[in-house]
């Protein structure tokens, strides 16, 4: 199998080391695992993509490339320019830090999984949560560095053939706990953390000039049962099927009703 991995946490994140290890086991000994991850980070970009500038490519070495650009920008990179045959799975991360929640719409991690499945390339995002149980560990990432390899396995053994336009990518979030200490996995949705919204702290530099530093909002806020966010407070892996599609479907059809 041919894998490609990316991340917004940048190409020197350890997060990317981990995911160098899952990739490595699920394309098998006769395998590739390339690289294109941003020259530095970019968290929070969402499925921002550098649309009006151009940007610089630079080889690492072999199979190994950093973008000064987003997350799907590296993909973009990868399909188009770096990578000779089109890879047979995209995966993004590890994110240092949840992309449950209202997070998702935000994170670079996911904006690059979304980019490889409207290129219909299968494609999984995988994002380690942190608390005061794993954020002191030796190794933070320890829970998805020890079930991350098995849970791609068998998200991509229950992947079904998408004939859709918007094809399926997956968001998995591993708990904030030891790998030891995780329960399991479960199928999940996208949470909402009630009053958990971003926003701005205003501070002035030494200069005298005024900076606005954009915040989030406590990351210890559950969500409904079944959702992402409450299966990864309480020690489980969240597994979230997604689509590009922002249709509404059910208020779709009242407001057929309407204008007709």
């Amino acid at each position: 199998m041919r894998v490609l991995i990316t991340n917004d946490d940048g190409i020197n994140a350890p997060g990317l080391k981990v995911l160098e290890q899952i990739a490595s086991e699920i394309a098998g000994p006769e395998g590739e695992v390339w690289t294109v991850a941003p020259a530095f980070e970019q968290s929070g970009v969402g499925h921002c993509i550098s649309y009006t500038h151009p940007f610089m490519v630079s080889k690492f070495s072999d199979r190994r490339f950093a973008a000064e650009g987003s997350p799907a920008d590296c993909v973009l990179t990868a399909l188009s320019d770096v990578m000779p045959d089109r890879p047979d799975l995209v995966l993004s991360g590890v994110n240092r830090g949840n992309n449950a929640g209202e997070n998702t719409l935000y994170s670079g991690t996911i904006g690059a999984a979304m980019e490889a499945a409207l290129q219909g390339i299968t494609a999984i995002a995988l994002s380690q949560y942190f608390g005061p149980e794993n954020a002191n560990l030796d190794n933070p990432f320890d829970a998805a560095a020890q079930h991350g390899a098995k849970v791609v396995r068998k998200i991509l053994g229950a992947h079904p053939d998408d004939a859709n336009d918007y094809k399926l990518f997956y968001n998995v979030n591993f708990p904030p706990v030891a790998a030891a200490d995780v329960k399991g996995t479960r199928a999940v949705t996208q949470g909402f953390r009630r009053d958990v919204k971003m926003g701005l702290e205003p501070t002035t530099a030494p200069s005298g000039r005024k900076f606005l530093w954009i915040k989030g909002g406590p990351q210890n806020t559950p969500t409904l049962p079944g959702s992402d966010v409450h299966a990864n407070l309480n020690g489980y892996v969240s597994v979230t099927p997604m689509r590009a599609d922002l249709t509404d479907t059910a208020t779709l059809t009242a407001m057929q009703k309407v204008f007709e």
